[in-house]
């Protein structure tokens, strides 16, 4: 999350005013994150989370990222609803954006998350890619491989700029991954983007799933990639394999990884941190101006595909076989 687009309070009140959800007594933006511009909003029927949707968000992906929120609540995983203004719509436009608001969830997100919260995103990871079986929508995922090299194209031999032969080391990557990209496992919904500030707990307990502006239709088991890379590294690009162990398991708790999952494991967590070094990289070379924005340090992920490289075996992150 993030705030790019500053929104003058006469109009925020009346965007506000077209949902029912009482009038606006405050706004405040929310600067974690690089993607779209949120405010937590307070009106007198409680607090809400209003999105500006910018940068990467195609407008024609807006119904599917409403439509899924709503379809995963029905089938009982915790996450933002939609707020449907009078006309029956949810989405409108403000400052000259397309904008949302959803429901507010109770929670806090963690920055030094242990393995026990690591097995509960497991679990959670796992129901949501259950409870999104049936969804009848589907979108492509425009950050897969396909995506790397223009990002890559994008940032060009600035990358050299962050780091001396970045650029090189990441064409070597997205060449290796462009020749042998796991095919044909069980795909479904994923989230995509299920970071620790995605993950709302109470105390120990997940509370909620937020910000599904990154799902789409993919790989399950790429999804969690995603998470063992956002998950279960320390400050200084150690795996630790106990946090590890315990995400695979919680969510191999709910739902089992077939063999061709289990194979592919160690090419979908290479992938997943050279996808987040790319667009790490192309924000910290493209902050706008002014924008209310900490871009996120793309070598994070350039020292986690280290590891991922020496990588060989599901085992290694901690999966028992």
């Amino acid at each position: 999350m993030a705030v790019y687009t500053e929104v003058p309070d006469d109009d925020m009140a009346a965007f506000v005013a077209r949902y029912g959800i009482g009038d606006l007594l405050s706004a405040k933006g929310i600067a974690e994150g690089v993607e779209n511009s949120n405010y937590l909003i307070h009106t007198t029927s409680g607090h809400f989370i209003l999105t500006l949707y910018e940068k990467r968000v195609n407008p024609a992906d807006l119904p599917f990222f409403i439509a899924l929120m709503q379809h995963l609540a029905l089938r009982g995983l915790t996450c933002p609803q939609p707020v449907v203004a009078a006309d029956g719509e949810a989405l409108g436009w403000l400052a000259g954006r397309p904008a949302a608001i959803v429901t507010f969830l109770d929670g806090l997100s963690l920055r030094r998350p242990g393995p026990v919260h690591c097995a509960e995103v497991g679990r959670g990871l796992a129901r949501l890619h259950e409870a999104g079986a049936g969804f009848a929508m589907r979108r492509a995922n425009a950050l897969s491989v396909a995506g790397w090299r223009p990002l890559a194209e994008q940032a060009g031999a600035a990358a050299d700029t962050v780091s001396p032969g970045l650029a090189a080391r990441v064409a070597a990557e997205i060449a290796v991954h462009e020749a042998g990209w796991p095919q044909g496992l069980p795909s479904g919904v994923i989230h995509a983007d299920l970071f620790p500030n995605n993950v709302f707990f109470i105390r120990d307990t997940l509370s909620g799933l937020i910000d599904f502006y990154f799902a789409c239709t993919d790989a399950l088991a790429y999804d969690l990639a995603i998470c063992l890379n956002a998950w279960c590294f320390e400050a200084d690009a150690a795996f630790n394999l106990t946090k590890g162990r315990a995400l695979l398991a919680g969510y191999e708790s709910v739902r089992k990884l077939g063999e061709a999952e289990v194979a592919a494991l160690p090419a979908l967590c290479r992938g997943a941190a050279l996808r987040f070094l790319l667009t790490r990289l192309v924000d910290w070379l493209n902050v706008p101006p002014g924008a209310l924005v900490r871009p996120l340090d793309p070598l994070e992920y350039d020292r986690k595909l280290v590891f991922h490289q020496r990588v060989a075996d599901a085992r290694d992150y901690g999966l028992r076989r």
